[in-house]
């Protein structure tokens, strides 16, 4: 790939976190003028803060995290369900309310929502995660076909065992009973690069991929085969 995003205003959220840094420096590299947002967007009133400052844009890039509770499900309290699905899923409708008026007017868009495998195979104590990524799956594939006739496009990345500071910091990468689990639960037996991820993305959020919508893709190395 080469050029594929030239001449596209790509907004990414939570650019220095998850896989904001790999999907800045590739998507730079592809050609897209960045628009880079450190807001926190689980405050009320900064999604629209956000769209409002990042002016006009061709392609949105939700890359939302958070370090992930282990709760097990019959101790999970009310705030933690709540700060959850405040930072993953709360953030969407406000992007697509801002997003679809200037895409709708420019007759193209895209909207890539980084999420995570945990919404499609069971995980012990990730019940709240869990289920704020299964939300995030279940809004994509209906804004997704509701917003294809509009020739904007929404999909999704589910990844896990993805090479990325906030999930896999080197210290776990390096412990020996991380390494097992990888050789363990992994087809791939490796991290999937934060590279080959945002490549991935890239080809996404280009006029290459305007066939996909509202479709949910695995990036997590055979950890789940949907």
């Amino acid at each position: 790939m080469e050029n594929t995003l030239k001449g596209k205003r790509v907004l990414i959220t939570q650019a220095s976190e998850f896989m904001g840094p790999a999907f800045c420096e590739v998507f730079a590299e592809q050609g897209a003028e960045l628009v880079k947002s450190e807001l926190e967007l689980s405050t009320p009133g900064n999604v629209e803060l956000m769209m409002r400052e990042s002016g006009d844009l061709d392609v949105i890039v939700a890359n939302l995290s958070m370090l992930a509770p282990s709760t097990p499900a019959p101790d999970v309290e009310e705030t933690e369900w709540r700060n959850v699905f405040a930072a993953l899923v709360d953030p969407l409708p406000g992007l697509v309310r801002a997003a679809v008026p200037m895409m709708r007017a420019r007759g193209s868009g895209k909207i890539l929502v980084v999420g995570s495998a945990s919404a499609l195979r069971g995980m012990k104590r990730a019940s709240t995660y869990s289920a704020a990524r299964g939300a995030q799956v279940a809004y994509v594939q209906a804004v997704g076909v509701e917003l294809a006739p509009l020739n904007i496009q929404v999909n999704a990345i589910a990844q896990n065992f993805v090479d990325n500071p906030t999930y896999f910091p080197e210290e776990l990468q390096a412990n020996p009973k991380f390494q097992d689990r990888l050789a363990r639960e992994v087809p791939l037996q490796r991290l999937v690069s934060a590279r080959e991820d945002a490549m991935f993305a890239a080809y996404l959020c280009s006029s290459a991929a305007d066939c996909f919508v509202g479709q949910v893709f695995p990036v997590c190395g055979g950890w789940v085969a949907r």
